[in-house]
């Protein structure tokens, strides 16, 4: 009797392992690199030095990331079937529209994204030591020197009278 319900069990096991594996088949693109698809750029709009997060689905095998405002980045991390990439834009790159290409290892497909570069930010400085001091600054600076100057020396003539006992 209980060898009957261990091969009832096991004729039960084969038959689910043997009716899921057309499933796992014709689901799978697991372990196969389809190309990139549902490429994503955050921000989509980065002025001059700004940082870009590339976003792709589809290249389990890694990849690359290339512009003509960046460096090839490599694609990094698979969590999900996304791989992602960190790209910095150059510091001289001009406004304007520009695409970005994404290329999986193992898979000869090219796939385009648009994203903007912004006009530069200058500095958000002051004036800052660029404007010289003008005539009316100099004098009252030069007045205040020599009030130094004066109540200087007759704090210490004061103070050697003092000391020596003569007041």
């Amino acid at each position: 009797m209980r060898a009957s319900r261990a091969l009832a069990v096991a004729a039960a096991a084969c038959v689910a392992v043997g009716l899921s594996a057309p499933l796992a088949a014709a689901g799978g693109d697991n372990n196969q690199n389809t190309g990139p698809i549902n490429i994503s750029v955050n921000p989509q709009a980065v002025h001059p030095g700004g940082i870009l997060t590339i976003t792709v689905q589809g290249c389990n095998r890694g990849g690359t990331v290339s512009s003509s405002v960046f460096p090839t980045t490599n694609l990094s991390g698979n969590q999900g079937g996304r791989a992602t990439a960190t790209a910095r834009v150059n510091d001289n790159a001009t406004p304007g529209q520009y695409h970005l290409s994404v290329r999986c290892n193992d898979n000869p497909q090219v796939a385009t994204q648009q994203f903007t570069v912004l006009p530069a930010r200058g500095a958000q400085g002051g004036l800052g030591g660029s404007v010289g001091p003008s005539s009316t600054e100099m004098a009252l600076g030069g007045g205040l020197v020599a009030a130094a100057a004066v109540g200087g020396t007759l704090f210490i003539a004061r103070r050697r009278r003092v000391i020596s006992g003569k007041v």
